[in-house]
């Protein structure tokens, strides 16, 4: 069996990683490794949780031992797709060079630019950022990426979900050729092939089984019901959501719950909190001290569910998860792999519950020929729904189908003629005695083009909306002429 030793890593990389409790690589390191120490270019297919952030960052420490940074020009560059993960590849990074002298800095959204400036200005060694706050630095003329010796691209397949590659094929093109590239992603999408083919030099291909198996060490179960009302389903759901964390009870110290969408997650971390539950969310569009915040809470324990998204939870490595929650079916198969991946880790038990609904039913076949068994079923807990009007994701759409209804009401009052009541009799004989109308006199406009007849021809193209002052001058200009007329 191989080992870190039999690798040819660093002495010191060694020592980092012994004291930090590991003895044997995954695969990936394991096959990884051995091409990055010798400077090829590395194609990695891998899931999140296999061990790859270790794959590229002991090598890369290993080949920037020797060697200095120059100011503004790091000598290797790793580019996340999350914040979350960017900082956990800095926690790695900070784990393996704790015995050299290797500088870094953390490029992400959140943070102020000035701190960023200051440590970009002394030089850096790894810099690890976001695709979007690193061209930010270097539109503003704080960065060169000419001196990148090594470029790593992490989970290149959530960049493409998240729509970041036209951002790295522009960041590729500001790397020196000859740099070295080391590129991993779950799933080879045509545009990352695409990309790979292009900005890669004959690189060695590392392809680690695709996680389909779930751990013996967690349960699952399927819970599944059928709405009262299509606009009550997700009330009803977040009620089904309590009622399966109170029939846990104290087994249930902690739990991830993931939701697809970031509004759901708003929406379920305040129903949980409005009904005593300690619970926080967390996703993409919350401010970066506050997801770090609600991060630490909930590994330190302060915090009791985090209610999350896939994106921001994305291979966060968060250890002792005693539950998962899928308060949604995930839309992609691997995903649910990932999600209930997050409890029952390093030999612990755990469980996973997934709600459903009938329309999950396409979702759910696709998750069970993946991972080649049926999930178990599980019973439903008594749960006594409320009847009054989901204030949660359903309130605009009933908006919308009153506003519908008042429509119509609205557009044929709209349509109908005022109605003329017949006067009274006692009006009538109120009624005073209709005035005698008086002659009009006739509108100044008739006056004007009287006058405009009296004294001269009209001006071209002026037509009969003439302004008094300009039919004065004309009028004046052709009694000057009359005049010289008269004179000759």
């Amino acid at each position: 069996m191989t080992k870190f030793s039999d690798l040819q890593l660093d002495p010191r990389v060694l020592t980092a990683i012994a004291e930090a409790g590991y003895e044997t690589p995954t695969p990936i390191q394991a096959e990884a490794i051995p091409p990055a120490l010798e400077g090829r270019d590395v194609l990695g297919i891998a899931q999140t949780g296999t061990g790859k952030t270790a794959s590229f960052t002991l090598p890369m420490i290993t080949r920037l031992a020797n060697g200095r940074a120059r100011a503004r020009m790091p000598r290797s560059l790793v580019l996340a797709p999350t914040r979350e993960l960017a900082a956990q590849v800095a926690e790695n990074f900070d784990t393996y060079t704790k015995h050299l002298k290797l500088t870094k800095a953390l490029l992400i959204g959140g943070v102020s630019f000035k701190e960023q400036d200051a440590l970009i200005d002394r030089g850096v060694d790894v810099l690890i950022a976001t695709p979007g706050r690193l061209l930010d630095h270097f539109e503003r003329g704080k960065l060169l990426l000419t001196g990148v010796q090594i470029m790593v691209v992490d989970e290149a397949d959530r960049m493409l979900d998240m729509g970041f590659i036209p951002d790295i094929e522009r960041i590729f093109q500001l790397t020196p050729f000859t740099r070295q590239t080391l590129f991993f992603s779950a799933t080879m999408a045509p545009e990352i092939e695409r990309i790979t083919n292009t900005f890669l030099s004959n690189p060695v291909r590392v392809e680690v089984a695709r996680q389909a198996t779930t751990s013996s060490t967690i349960e699952q179960k399927l819970i599944t019901f059928t709405p009262s009302r299509k606009d009550r389903s997700f009330g009803e759901k977040r009620a089904m959501l309590r009622a399966l964390i109170q029939d846990e009870g104290e087994a249930c110290s902690n739990a991830i719950i993931f939701c697809n969408r970031k509004m759901d997650v708003d929406v379920v971390a305040k129903s949980l909190k409005a009904h005593g539950f300690n619970a926080a969310p967390i996703h993409g569009d919350l401010e970066q001290s506050q997801r770090m915040k609600t991060l630490d809470a909930f590994r330190d324990g302060e915090l009791r569910f985090l209610v999350a998204s896939d994106v921001a939870a994305r291979g966060l490595d968060i250890p002792a998860v005693s539950h998962v929650f899928n308060f949604d079916v995930p839309s992609h198969a691997e995903d649910y792999v990932h999600r209930i991946g997050r409890t029952g880790r390093a030999g612990r038990q755990g469980k996973a519950f997934t709600i459903a609904v009938p329309a999950d039913d396409k979702y759910l076949a696709n998750i069970e020929s993946l991972i080649k068994q049926p999930i178990p079923r599980g019973e439903a807990p008594a749960v006594e729904f409320d009847d009054s009007p989901d204030r949660g994701e359903h309130r605009q759409p009933r908006s919308r189908h009153s506003s519908r209804d008042r429509g119509p009401r609205r557009d044929q009052h709209r349509a109908e003629p005022p109605r003329t009541e017949a006067p009274r009799p006692e009006v009538e004989a109120e009624a005073p005695p209709p005035r005698r109308e008086e002659p009009r006199r006739e509108p100044r406009r008739d006056d004007r083009r009287d006058r405009r007849r009296d004294d001269g021809p009209s001006p071209a193209g002026m037509g009969d909306h003439v302004p008094d002052f300009i039919l004065r001058s004309f009028a004046r200009v052709a009694a000057l002429e009359t005049a010289e007329d008269v004179a000759e």
